[in-house]
């Protein structure tokens, strides 16, 4: 009788132990998943952000060049109206000098160097956070790639289908093209 418990505590021991083996096999290979389903929401955040800042830029470039071209054409018309007001008549001439009073009222100074200044400033400003983001974004790829090809979560990572994922690197090629390239649109 003895034996008869005995053999069946062997038995439910093993059975308890396969399944606590198969409980941490599955608990380990889901923390593997995790961790990589982690990594990979980070580098999407990443190439999100540099997409943004590339947006930035565009719309930052049609403002501002709108902006600048609007008080150029302010300025030439206001230095138009003082030249020609020079070789008109006195009346006229007065005419003119209430005008640009009024006008240097409203704006104390010629402004379009400043205007210009600003968009140089802004456009450096905008290239600098895109490279910043896209340092980012590829180190977020480098710390990915290391992951999912180290043993042992390489063997489950490539089964479950996580993949290596490709950095997005400038290319300059031999000839400049007219047009930039979105690195990240899809192939």
């Amino acid at each position: 009788m003895k034996t008869k418990n005995s053999t069946w505590k062997v038995v439910l021991i093993a059975i308890a132990i396969i399944i606590a083996v198969a409980l941490m096999a599955v608990f380990g290979v889901q923390s593997y998943m995790n961790r990589a389903i982690s990594m990979e929401e980070q580098v999407s955040t990443a190439k999100s952000d540099v997409n943004v800042q590339e947006k930035r830029r565009v719309d930052l470039l049609g403002n501002l060049v709108d902006c600048v071209n609007n008080y150029d054409k302010h300025e030439y018309e206001t230095l138009k109206a003082i030249v020609d007001g020079r070789s008109s008549n006195d009346d006229k001439a007065t005419e003119i000098k209430t005008s640009i009073k009024a006008v240097s009222e409203a704006y104390p100074e010629l402004k379009s160097n400043e205007n210009y200044k600003q968009l140089m400033n802004e456009l450096a400003t905008t290239e600098n956070l895109i490279t910043n983001y896209r340092e980012n974004y590829n180190k977020q790829v480098k710390i990915y790639n290391a992951y999912v090809r180290k043993f042992p979560q390489r063997m489950f990572l490539d089964f479950l289908g996580y993949e290596k994922q490709e950095y997005k690197l400038l290319d300059f090629g031999d000839d400049l093209q007219d047009e930039p390239q979105d690195l990240f649109a899809e192939d």
